[in-house]
Order: structure tokens, then sequence, then C-alpha cells
């Protein structure tokens, strides 16, 4: 006999919305940081006295593929309690 799940308590739906918003909360960082790099990138190629913003934007590729996998570390966490919450709502 498969083991029954556990109950759904108060924390485990906080915890869910925490995790929810985390995941949101850092995509749009993630988003931001890769106009802002765009941006950076066009002010390099305008100017070569700017050079020093093409390097800054090469720092914010190296932060956006750092955040990669905090992203989906708490979005896929975060979407299997959202689903499991939907489901124990019928």
């Amino acid at each position: 006999m498969p083991p029954q799940p556990g109950e759904i308590t108060a924390a485990y739906r906080r915890r869910a919305r925490l995790l929810t918003w985390s995941a949101i909360v850092v995509g749009a960082l993630m988003a931001v940081a890769l106009v802002v790099s765009v941006v950076f990138l066009v002010r390099a190629d305008q100017d070569t006295r700017n050079a020093a913003y093409g390097y800054l934007a090469l720092v914010l590729w190296v932060g956006i593929a750092a955040a990669a996998p905090v992203l989906l570390a708490i979005a896929i966490p975060a979407a299997r309690m959202r689903r499991r919450l939907r489901e124990r709502q019928r």
C-alpha cells in the first residue's frame, strides 16, 4: 500500500508562496541584468573610451549564468508545491 501524502499545513502554503515569489524576483533580476548588459555593450561599442562598459556586460553575463541554476532550484520545487496545493483544493 503506497504511503498517504501528509496534510498540507499553513506553513507549507507560506513556503510555496515564498518560493514562487523568490523565483519571480530572481527571474526579473536576470531579465533586468540582460537588458542592462545589452545597454552596456552598446555604450562600449559607441566609443573606445567606454570600453569598461563591455567588461561590466561580461560581469553581468557571468551573474546571469550563475543565477540560472538558482532560478531552477527555486522554481521547480515552487511549481511542484503549487501543483500539489491546487490538486488538494479540488
